[in-house]
């Protein structure tokens, strides 16, 4: 019998888990090598990593890119258990199809035989398949476990700047000299209302750093602001592990917490009402690194670039507005324009809408839950059904549902389409509400106006102002024309 050569690869999710060491399963791998004349040249160890993705393990990617090469080094991979080499059925039936038809070498699992022919290629795929089964399930036994953990106010995370853990199983302990950033953090942002970029900066100049003591930014003084951690609270699920996306606000466990609050409560509540009730377009740069009042809003229009404000021989009375695009050569059009011309013209702009009370804006609502629509989810489950009436066609040709099957099953789907039918006729239109936010835009719009014709007013308030009623303004200079683009974000309620 001609010598095989082969890999051995050795993984070991946790401790916890009921599989055998890597040092038991490698001995194992070697006495079958030993058994079947054959040689390991190499075994590849992933400790403590999970097998459910593949690209999450680097030396099983290393593995099979080796066995892949062109001087097929190997003619098989051997593991303890199939489960071994993927507990994701698709990952696995995709890399095993891919060694095999490809480069000719075979997936060997020492515990769990195959015969040759189709029935050997159904157990693999019954193995395979509950292998994949139990990783589902251990998962959400784990989830389940820390989701109780979190409602108790366990904390089961890196705990943030400001505290440490201290012992192994116990609550964060506070870091004095970090709470004090941490402090004034939230002093300035709710008593002092310093803007976020304007808190960063400060810490930055105090040369305070964030807990991967790396500079303050935005996204690091948002993240502090929104932690319940600081107010002694438990926040679990915010996010999904795979992808760091913010899950839904409902899905979020929040529940009181073991370890001592930095600030109180009632401050943390403050920083969330203001949080939450300022617009922040995204991308949009903070006022207080604008040359104008005007900045940040002016457009091009011809490209729809930011129109950036240059001083002119150093003048702090006027400056001239640019299309980024154009300082750049992305845009060919010259659309440059003086802030003298300007300001006067958005202010009789906006005057003029308060006089007429004309007003064109778009509705930005605030985030919360969405609302039920039951035509929408009426509607899906029609299209199931009718998915559910293709499904036992086809059991009836293929000879799985005798003619009486066919016909009762057809009987029950057509009832439960009539139903839905009829619950979609039933709702009722809804009825016209009375628009009461053009009232409450233009007194908002007339807020603005008193603050920003004020020569006492600094520009960089003006600035903020404007962008709480308005997106952009476009200047046209062919046409001697100007557009200003209104949105109204009603108040977080």
């Amino acid at each position: 019998m001609k010598t095989k050569y082969c890999y051995g690869y050795v993984r070991v999710s946790t401790s916890g888990q009921e599989e055998l060491s890597p040092d038991s399963q490698a001995k194992l791998l070697k006495d079958f090598a030993k058994k079947n004349d054959m040689i390991i040249l190499q075994i590849f160890y992933e400790l403590g990593i999970s097998g459910r993705k593949a690209d999450k393990r680097p030396e099983f990617q290393k593995m099979i890119a080796l066995a892949k090469s062109d001087k097929h080094p190997v003619d098989c991979i051997i593991v303890w258990k199939f489960s071994r080499f993927a507990r994701n059925q698709e990952e696995s039936i995709v890399y095993k199809s891919l060694l095999k038809k490809k480069h000719n070498v075979d997936v060997l699992s020492v515990s769990e035989p195959l015969v040759d022919g189709p029935f050997g290629s159904l157990i693999e795929r019954i193995i395979e398949w509950m292998d994949e089964y139990y990783s589902v399930r251990l998962s959400g036994e784990v989830t389940r476990g820390m989701t109780e953990k979190a409602k108790r106010g366990g904390y089961q995370a890196r705990p943030p700047l400001g505290y440490k853990i201290q012992e192994r199983g116990k609550p964060p302990v506070i870091v004095p000299e970090e709470a004090e950033i941490i402090k004034i953090i939230f002093d300035k942002y709710v008593n002092e209302h310093t803007g976020i970029f304007d808190i960063a900066r400060y810490l930055n100049l105090c040369g305070f750093k964030t807990s991967h003591n790396k500079p303050f930014e935005r996204r690091s003084i948002e993240y502090i602001l929104q932690n319940p951690t600081y107010c002694g609270m438990i926040r679990w699920n915010r996010t999904v592990s795979e992808t760091n996306e913010i899950r839904p606000e409902s899905e979020w466990i929040v529940s009181d917490g073991q370890q001592p609050a930095i600030i109180s409560k009632e401050l943390f509540d403050k920083a969330q009402i203001r949080y939450k009730s300022e617009y922040k377009p995204s991308g949009a740069r903070p006022s207080s690194t604008y040359k104008h009042w005007l900045s940040g809003l002016m457009k091009c229009p011809v490209c729809g670039r930011t129109m950036i404000a240059k001083t002119v021989n150093n003048q702090k009375s006027y400056c001239y507005f640019t299309c980024y695009g154009y300082s750049k050569g992305k845009c060919l059009a010259k659309t440059s324009v003086s802030s003298l011309r300007l300001e006067p013209a958005v202010l009789a702009s906006i005057k003029e809408v308060l006089d007429t009370g004309n007003i064109i804006y778009r509705h930005v609502e605030p985030v919360q839950e969405t609302s039920v629509d039951l035509n929408v989810i009426i509607t899906e489950q029609l299209r199931k059904n009718a998915e559910k009436f293709d499904r036992i066609r086809e059991a009836y040709r293929n000879g799985v549902d005798t003619l009486d099957e066919y016909k009762e099953n057809k009987r029950m789907v057509q009832e439960e389409k009539e139903m839905l039918e009829k619950q979609l006729a039933d709702i009722k239109p809804a009825e016209p509400t009375i628009d009461t936010s053009k009232i409450a835009m233009l007194e908002k719009v007339r807020n603005v106006y008193e603050i920003i014709e004020s020569d006492s007013v600094d520009p960089v308030t003006k600035n903020e102002i404007l962008k709480s009623v308005i997106e952009k303004i476009i200047y046209d200079r062919s046409k001697d024309e100007l557009k200003v683009y209104y949105y109204y974000a009603p108040e977080s309620q």
